[in-house]
């Protein structure tokens, strides 16, 4: 009597509850022999150097911001002329101290023209007060 029946298994066994899911280990990827693994942020770009900046801009709007017009338009039209030839940075810089040195300079003049009519007024005055005696 031969037995062609297998066995049939037991019943599994409920009595434990489910386990949670858990994430598969990560699979280490193939690296050719001598090859070392770049690291994060290996490969991103650099950012480009940034072009020096022109020092008579800087002197430039220093003179102006100071008060001395005159040494910040002629320092800020050889540095814009500099800038343009050799590309160098600070355009910026050079035209702000044209522009505050020509306004210095103007409010200068308007202050200057100022006492000289005020010096004038005063001169005639006096001069109208005295021949009247």
């Amino acid at each position: 009597m031969s037995n062609d029946i297998p066995p049939i298994p037991p019943a599994p066994d409920n009595s434990t509850p489910p386990q949670p899911y858990q994430q598969p280990a990560p699979t280490p990827s193939y690296q050719q022999p001598g090859y070392n693994a770049p690291q994060p942020g290996y490969n991103a770009q650099p950012y480009a150097p940034a072009a020096p900046t022109n020092t008579l801009a800087i002197v430039s709007l220093i003179l102006s911001i100071v008060g001395v017009g005159i040494g910040g338009i002629i320092t800020g039209h050889i540095a814009r002329k500099q800038i343009a030839q050799t590309g160098e940075g600070g355009s910026g810089l050079a035209l702000a101290g044209l522009i505050i040195g020509y306004v210095t300079v103007g409010i200068g003049v308007i202050v200057v023209i100022f006492y000289v009519i005020a010096i004038i007024i005063a001169i005639a005055a006096g001069t109208a007060a005295s021949s009247s005696y």
